[in-house]
Parts: structure tokens; sequence; C-alpha cells
């Protein structure tokens, strides 16, 4: 327990869980209603003829549209309070879940496709209804998902603007850990949930429940959370940053030059992207392809349930590991645990090369995930969850998200297509090394901050 949190009422630590909570499950299901489609992936593909190059389609057309719309949004959820940006995204969630499962009606009569895993061939396309082409559905649905991805942005942005108003600067390390277990556990909704869910019922429901959850959490969201201790009858709350006047408005141009003008954001940023290439190649986006095409395992499998669940809990225990070093080991710096993650990352990666080359299975497979999980989790929350609050500061908090989430998603954005194309050409061991050279320049980037604190006032 930190200094900080002894001192603090058992009144405002309740009503800071009470925060805490509700929009951190709504922040998990999120993270469901981002990743059910990539969770569900086989079984879409076989339902609408998709190869696994159309499939990158959407692997890129979300990343790209998220992660130009976390930079933009940022400033804006500055301005307006996280609670109110976090409403906003949760309606527009809610609204591009349900129609994307509503497509499902578009289709007369689904592919009929022979083969298994890697080759597996469309025997006969889906026949469309309305006129619609294969590519005209693919795109559309490609656009709708994008447009998922714009809501999906005031997530990130919102939960860090709240919760830098909630808790000290010495706690934020621990904080980076509880927004790496709502991140995992969002994710172990999607690719452990979706796909059961997908078994017993038509695959629309996949999208249809988290989107009802969704909406029931903005209900939730409405009457229970409040942005800031003050608003919540607490009075003000030393962060540790400073004073802060509550009649101090804050000002567009103020947060973007605290956050754009600053060589430690844009390098923060840079770490950022390289995450980003990792995580969205391996952990989050195309395992589940992996395992149907090159072992054979479906999404109920065990090995293949093994693996979602490996990659939630190792990610969270990365989370609290790294969270719990930096505030503790390297005295709230936050550069150290990311360059022990980036190098992890790179040995992960190589051990699932050498694992397939041995073939040693399935399992193997899930257990190499998980410890690639640990190291990625750890360096993202450490990023995306404490420094962004540690260098944004109470006013430019979620504008510094915004830029170290937007980076990571931008560079993900081209890894949809392109492991599309690699896995297709040149097969799947590509897949496991191919993003190596970024968690080599990532860890390089951030040595060069060893010694990075926040200084006094909420910003470098």
């Amino acid at each position: 327990m930190t200094a900080a949190s002894a001192t603090l009422s058992p009144q405002f630590k309740a009503r800071r869980v009470q925060n805490w909570m509700v929009i951190g499950f709504l922040y998990s299901f999120f993270y469901m209603s981002r990743y059910n489609l990539a969770a569900i992936s086989p079984e879409l593909m076989k339902f609408f003829g998709w190869t696994k190059v159309d499939f990158g389609l959407f692997e890129t057309v979300l990343p790209l549209v998220y992660g130009l719309s976390v930079v933009i949004n940022g400033p804006i959820a500055d301005r307006i309070g996280g609670r109110k940006a976090f409403l906003f995204g949760a309606f527009g969630v809610t609204i591009a879940s349900l129609l994307m499962g509503l497509t499902h009606l578009l289709v007369l009569t689904p592919a009929v496709v022979a083969g298994e895993g890697h080759a597996v061939d469309i025997v006969t396309p889906a026949v469309l209804g309305f006129g619609l082409t294969k590519q005209t559905l693919l795109w559309g649905m490609a656009i709708l998902w994008g447009v998922n991805g714009y809501f999906q942005s005031f997530g990130a942005l919102s939960i860090v603007k709240i919760n830098a108003q909630w808790f000290h600067t010495s706690e934020r390390g621990r904080f980076a850990a509880v927004f790496g277990v709502l991140i995992r556990f969002g994710l172990v909704l999607a690719f452990s949930g979706a796909p059961i869910i997908a078994s017993y019922l038509p695959w629309h429901w996949a999208f249809w429940i988290p989107g009802v959850v969704v909406g029931a959490l903005f209900v939730a969201t409405l009457f229970l959370v409040k942005d800031t201790p003050a608003e919540a009858g607490l009075g003000e709350y030393d962060t540790g940053e400073g004073p802060l006047d509550p009649n101090q408005k804050v000002g567009i141009g103020e947060v973007l030059k605290k956050v754009f003008s600053s060589r430690v954001m844009w390098m923060i940023a840079l770490a950022s992207m390289m995450i980003g290439v990792v995580r969205r190649s391996g952990i989050d986006g195309w395992f589940r392809v992996y395992f149907d095409n090159v072992h054979h395992v479906n999404g109920q499998a065990l090995a293949f349930q093994l693996a979602a669940w490996g990659i939630a809990l190792g990610g969270i225990t990365g989370g609290f590991v790294m969270g719990w070093m930096s505030d503790t080991t390297y005295g709230g710096r936050r550069a150290p645990v990311v360059v022990i993650g980036f190098v992890g990352m790179a040995a992960a990666l190589l051990l699932f090369w050498l694992s397939d080359f041995l073939d040693l299975g399935p399992y193997s497979a899930a257990i190499i995930l998980t410890l690639t999980s640990f190291f990625v989790n750890g360096a993202h929350g450490m990023i995306g969850g404490a420094a962004s609050m540690d260098f944004g500061g109470r006013k430019a908090a979620a504008t510094a998200a915004g830029l170290f989430d937007g980076m990571q998603y931008l560079a993900a954005s081209f890894v949809g297509v392109t492991v599309g194309w690699i896995t297709t050409n040149h097969g799947w061991q590509w897949w496991k090394v191919w993003p190596l050279p970024f968690a080599i320049v990532g860890a390089i980037v951030m040595s060069r901050l060893w010694n990075a604190v926040p200084k006094k006032g909420g910003g470098h």
C-alpha cells in the first residue's frame, strides 16, 4: 500500500471502487465487441467465402480508423470529460455491434467450402441478396467495422481521463496493472466466449450479446460514474501533480502543446507503435486463424481455450509484475520495464518459431502465446495506463493516451493485410518472426528514456 492510498478515507476508497468497477467492465466489453470478429474469424470466412486477405481487410480498417480517431478525439475527451466521452462511445459501439450482426440477413445461401485449415477452398461462393457482390459486401462490412473502431476509440481515452483524477501518481503503475486486467478480461470474453456463443447460437449473436451488454453499461455509467472526486461530493483530491484550480478551464491549445511538443511523448509513441505490430500480429488478431489453419483446432477445443485463457492470464500477470516493478524497483520510472517487455517479446517470438519447427503441437503454442502476452501486455499497460497519466497529467491524460494508443493502432493497421499476404504466400512460420525487428527497435527507443520521470505538475 502506498502512503497516498493509506491516507484515503473508506468513503473515498468505496466510491473510487464503484467508479472503477462500472467503467472497468464497460471497457472490457468494449474490447469484447472489438475482437469478437477476430475470435470467430474462421466461421465468418467460411460463411461469407472470405480468404485470409479478405479477413485482413478488417484487421486493417479498424486499427486505422481507431488509430486516427484516438489522436483526434483525445483533446475532445480532455475538454468534455471522460464520462461524457465514454457515454458517446458506448452508444456508438452498441449500434455498430447490432448492425454487424444484422449483416447475416444479406446472405441468402452461405458459401460452400472444402478442406480444412490452410487448404480450405471455396467450392461455391455465398449467394447474396439485394444485388450485392462479394466485394461490395466485404467493403461495406469493413466500413461498418471501421465505424465501430471510431466509437471504440473513446474507451481508452475516457478511462485514463477519469482515473487520472482519482489515482495518485504513486499508484499509477499498479493502476496500469489493473488496466491490463480489463484489457485481457475483454479479450478472453472475445476469444474464449465468442467461439462458444457461435457454437450454440448463430454467429451473429457473438456481436449482439456484447453489444447489448455495452448498452446496459451505458446506463450504469450514466447514473453511477463521476469524473472527479469533487463531483462525487468528496472534495478536491491531490494526485501528486500539484494543486489544480477547479475553476481553471483547460484550453485545447494548451493541451496540444503539452503533448505534441514533447520529445519524450513522441519517443513513447514510437515505442507504442512497435508494441502495436507485435500485439496485433500475434496475440490480438490472428491466433484463432493460426490454430485453425496449422493445428486444425476449432474455437471450442481445449488447446485453443487454453491459449485464449493463457493469453489473458499471462497478460494480467505481466501487467501486475511490471507495474509493481515500475512503482517500486524503478521508483516510478516506466521505461526500464518497457525495455524488459520488448526483450521478452523478441525471445518469445523466436521460441514460437522453434516450437513449430520442432512440431511440438498446439499446447506448446498455447504456452508460448501466454508468455508473449506477459511481455506485450506488461509493456502496453505501462505506456497506455501509466505513462499517459504521468506525462499528460490531469489536464492532458486523454490526449497523451490518444497519442500513444493511436500510434500503436496506426502501426497495427498495416498488420492485417500484411499477415494475410505473408501467411498465404510464405506460410505461418514467417508470421512468427516478421515482428521481431519491431521489438528490437522498441527496446532501443525506450532504453533512451531509462531515467525519464514526469516533472511536478503532471507533464514532462
